[in-house]
């Protein structure tokens, strides 16, 4: 009984990160390289806000006191997408998701980032101005 239990962990360790999926280049311009800001956390919690707009620019701006500004340039690959900060050569990435609102950018096969978004607000619900109480007919006599 003990050996199918660890047979059946180890399944379960292997297919997990399986049920992550990578996001296709068109995916990746749609859902981040809109023009909206969103965060990116490197491996030792460093922050940044990034902008990636449609016309292949993007920015960084750290969060915190660490971390340098930087602007540069993106564009999609086969199988994702690649930057190219000022003063540094091409990079290439894939984007993998990690939860809700979250993705790991992985280069080779080291998560290199966390990108995470807010998640969106629902609409307000609208409702009808809301209306004085009608007036109660006189009483009868």
């Amino acid at each position: 009984m003990r050996t199918l239990f660890v047979a059946g962990v180890a399944v379960v360790a292997v297919t997990a990160p399986a049920l992550a999926a990578t996001l296709a280049p068109n995916e990746i311009q749609s859902t981040f390289f809109t023009g909206q800001a969103f965060t990116s956390s490197t491996p030792s919690n460093i922050k940044f806000k990034m902008v990636f707009t449609p016309d292949g620019k993007m920015t960084r701006e750290p969060v915190g006191t660490a971390g340098a500004k930087g602007e540069g340039t993106w564009k999609l690959s086969k199988e994702g997408f690649c930057t190219t900060w000022k003063g540094s050569k091409a990079n290439c990435f894939q984007i993998v998701t990690a939860g809700d609102n979250k993705w790991s950018v992985v280069k080779g096969t080291a998560a290199v980032a966390t990108w995470t978004k807010e998640a969106a607000s629902p609409p307000a619900a609208s409702r009808p101005a809301a209306s004085p109480p009608a007036a109660s007919p006189p009483a009868a006599k």
